[in-house]
């Protein structure tokens, strides 16, 4: 099961990159979600497409911040790449047994402007119980306007 995931893993991110995504998530040495969608809509779209079946799957995601790892923690995720990833996020995924690896580490994710923390992560910096994360993190894309993609076939 181990040697799975981290051959699910390594095909997320080699994918990734080879497309241009923003995330792949794999299971079972195939790919089964992909999306080029910026920000957290695309793991909000994934968990929305795929739900339980994204147990011990692999992620590659562009950006993870508290956010993404709160969703992965409450998906059941055994593995993730991030080509950016934040000390937080890091530090949950090492509390929750999560197989992580990462490109650059950061001491926060900011806002497309890099102004300011994303509000996500700002959201996420006062939830602790990865159940909460979804419904939270949702709320707050329909609030501000984000637009999700619908997955066909």
């Amino acid at each position: 099961m181990w040697c799975r995931s981290l051959g699910d893993l390594e095909l997320a991110r080699k994918r990734m990159e080879d497309k241009a995504l923003t995330l792949v998530v794999a299971k079972d040495g195939r790919v089964v979600f992909e999306t080029d969608s910026r920000g957290i809509s695309g793991f909000l779209d994934a968990t929305e497409n795929l739900g339980d079946k994204l147990e011990g799957a692999s992620v590659a995601d562009r950006v993870v911040g508290k956010a993404i790892a709160l969703l992965c923690i409450d998906s059941k995720i055994k593995a993730v790449y991030a080509s950016t990833l934040s000390r937080c996020a890091r530090e949950l995924f090492d509390d929750n047994s999560v197989h992580v690896e990462w490109g650059e580490l950061v001491d926060n994710i900011l806002n497309i402007r890099r102004t300011e923390a994303c509000p996500f992560e700002r959201l996420a910096a006062g939830i602790v119980d990865p159940k909460e994360a979804y419904e939270k993190l949702k709320t707050l894309q329909q609030s501000l306007g984000r637009k999700q993609g619908k997955q066909h076939g």
